[in-house]
């Protein structure tokens, strides 16, 4: 069983029911929505030393004209006739080709067959047309079945589930119905998504069917639970959300249908459907993640409109997927108080349809006037704690002085050699991933394996060498985390990664970035014999690739050499002056010497460019857990704090002990005692 909070990060959980169902590991299998896919083999293909870089649709179309092979091009996939399919299902009477069943992403070049129902890569594509590989045509495809595990498990579930209207008792019924905001969904709707109901887990249950027939291929339970006058829904996907790839609602879709509306969630989609009659879509993360392999499943339409939720997080996902699906189809329902989620449309008596013909087209040439922008301006001024971005829950200061973590910013944090300066920075990364921020890591100067033991331990808060018999639950539970890995390590071409990130922002929709460190990069620059020029070229790659990405680039850079007595400043950043210009943030993680005791670590924010605020905090290294900390108020608080030119200025007195020191560029003033502490229920969970 695995669980997905919607309003927190994917974790396992065991669903017991009677004790009839049990929590285990799963493995990855299919990414697409279908039957038991049959993957294309791989057995004579090298395996590849470095991440395949991706292709462009230059290329693939270039190679298919090469090779004779005719092609239609679509909005996100090239479409071809399928080399796994018989020249009879190919071509009709007269010879010509009738069956474009092949979609090749043009972004990733990956392949999904829809009648044969094989994928693979650009290179299995290219290796079955040149006749490499196996050569015997019935040979390149392999038969997969799904676990029989998870097939008898999701049987056990979905025949134990009920319809909501068929339960015995009318008040439980009507309790169900008000939990899940259904009071105005009717059973016909209900009936033809066919939405059942879990009573030992009181939970809906929403099927994975195989398109084109009505074979069972997995299920989603969403259990609400009441906080106060909110409700917080659970979501349990079998198999795990890595490989639950469920457009819900894809089997009510008919060839003939050329508009479609996505929606975040199941419950969303019911309400639209039933308002307005339109086929709606599902996304199976949310606003999460919109994966490449479900592209070929929307080619079909020509127009598709995003209403993905009520909140500038959902907004900023929608304009991220209609990067995907190609912008010029899209249109997106901007999120105000008059534009909530269609639930919440429907259950206010709201028009949908009349919010469906106020959408905004996703694409323009040109901004020509203020008029294109003032409604982005009042959706910042009226959502200024969405607009700060993601706060975080281990560091509490960092959010008095950032605000948040926004996408399309470019942080540089720097630090003494033998500070913790990869340490902190793996703890800052993972109290955004478990939030929900798909992160990409790019360790130059550790293993990957090192790396993940650290954050592994991190996320458990503690040691895991003395409880060996609970790291398969950590463990499972870690590697649901929206986290990924580049599998560089040492001196790497800026081309090379920067292509690479660009990749992983489109397969994984990725919003952080980290790159440690710099330096190890530079190895392979040949633009000039000046390391400094060179840096300042990566610098400006990484700056370029954050704004047009829409994507936080982290930034690990070592400092010049200073004395060891000295504090490092803004200019103490190896280099010229390009890095402290183009970051949005610096963070530099500092050792200064107390005047009542030995040396204690703290975080100096010394630029700020969303509101200019900057200032100190302390830190706390915990060894157990590899974690950094806001020190006990008993603890010895700082004396002195150096200015940018080295001057010493007396702290005002706050009459708290360890209390961060927020300041700007021309005063130092104090700030009333942070409201935010650690949550170690949060953190250990």
């Amino acid at each position: 069983m695995w669980v997905l909070l919607r309003s927190g990060y994917p974790l396992r959980i065991l669903l017991s029911l009677r004790g009839e169902w049990m929590g285990r590991r799963g493995l990855p299998r299919s990414l697409v929505p279908g039957s038991p896919r049959r993957r294309y083999r791989k057995e004579a293909l090298p395996a590849a030393e470095v991440p395949v870089l991706p292709v462009t649709a230059t290329v693939i179309r270039q190679y298919l004209r090469t090779h004779g092979i005719p092609f239609q091009d679509g909005h996100s996939c090239l479409r071809a006739p399928s080399p796994f399919l018989g020249a009879s299902q190919l071509k009709d009477q007269t010879g010509k080709t009738t069956s474009f069943s092949l979609f090749i992403d043009k972004t990733t070049g990956r392949f999904l067959c829809m009648t044969s129902l094989a994928e693979g890569s650009w290179e299995d594509f290219q290796a079955s047309v040149e006749g490499r590989g196996d050569g015997d045509r019935e040979g390149i495809l392999l038969g997969e079945a799904p676990e029989a595990e998870d097939i008898e498990e999701i049987r056990r579930i979905w025949d134990r589930a009920v319809p909501l209207w068929e339960l015995p008792e009318l008040e439980e019924a009507q309790l169900t119905r008000v939990m899940f905001g259904l009071t105005k969904v009717t059973d016909d709707t209900l009936r033809r998504f066919n939405v059942r109901y879990l009573r030992p887990a009181r939970s809906l249950i929403f099927p994975w069917f195989s398109p084109g027939s009505l074979g069972l291929r997995g299920l989603k339970l969403l259990q609400a639970e009441s906080q106060g006058d909110r409700v917080r829904y659970v979501e349990t996907t079998i198999p795990r959300p890595g490989a639950y790839h469920n457009l819900f609602g894809l089997s009510l879709i008919s060839r003939r249908d050329t508009e479609v509306v996505l929606t975040s969630s199941e419950l969303d989609s019911l309400a639209l459907n039933q308002s307005t009659g339109l086929p709606t879509l599902a996304l199976p993360r949310g606003t999460g993640c919109l994966p490449p392999a479900l592209l070929p499943y929307l080619e079909q339409f020509r127009r598709i409109v995003l209403w993905l939720g009520d909140d500038l997080r959902s907004w900023e996902a929608a304009k991220l997927f209609a990067r995907k699906l190609n912008p010029k189809r899209c249109s997106l329902v901007r999120p105000g108080d008059q534009h909530p989620c269609p639930l919440e449309a429907l259950n206010r008596g709201l028009n949908l349809s009349r919010i469906l013909r106020s959408t905004l087209p996703a694409w323009h040439k040109s901004i020509v006037s203020f008029r294109q922008l003032r409604e982005e301006v009042l959706g910042e001024l009226s959502n200024v704690e969405q607009v700060a971005g993601v706060r975080w829950s281990r560091f509490p200061d960092l959010n008095r002085f950032l605000k948040g973590h926004r996408k399309g910013e470019l942080t540089v944090f720097t630090g003494p050699t033998g500070s913790g300066k990869t340490t902190f920075i793996s703890e800052y990364a993972l109290d955004l991933c478990t939030q929900g921020v798909n992160t990409l890591w790019g360790s130059f100067e550790i293993s990957n394996v090192r790396l993940a033991r650290i954050m592994l331990t991190q996320f458990a808060v503690g040691r895991l060498e003395d409880q060996l018999e609970r790291y398969d639950e950590w463990a499972d539970r870690f590697e649901d985390l929206p986290l990924y890995f580049m599998t560089f390590h040492g001196q790497q071409s800026i081309r090379t990664v920067i292509d690479t990130m660009q990749h992983a922002v489109y397969v994984y929709d990725i919003c952080h970035v980290v790159i440690d460190n710099l330096q190890f990069m530079m190895g392979h620059e040949q633009l000039s014999t000046d390391r400094i020029a060179a840096q300042d070229y990566i610098i400006g790659a990484f700056r370029k690739f954050a704004t047009e990405s829409s994507c936080h680039v982290t930034l690990v850079i070592h400092p010049r050499k200073e004395d060891d007595d000295k504090e490092l400043q803004t200019a103490s950043i190896f280099g010229s002056a390009k890095a402290s210009q183009e970051a949005d943030n610096v963070l530099i993680l500092q050792d200064r010497k107390l005047v009542t005791g030995p040396g204690k670590r703290y975080l100096q924010v010394s630029k700020n460019r969303f509101d200019g605020d900057v200032g100190v905090f302390p830190l706390e290294f915990n060894k157990s857990s590899l974690t950094f900390s806001i020190p006990p108020k008993s603890k010895a608080r700082l004396k002195k704090i150096k200015d940018d030119n080295g001057l010493v200025a007396k702290k005002p007195s706050s009459g708290k002990k360890g209390a961060a020191v927020p300041q700007n560029s021309e005063t130092c003033s104090n700030e009333a005692p942070n409201p935010y502490q650690p949550d170690p229920s949060k953190l250990s969970r």
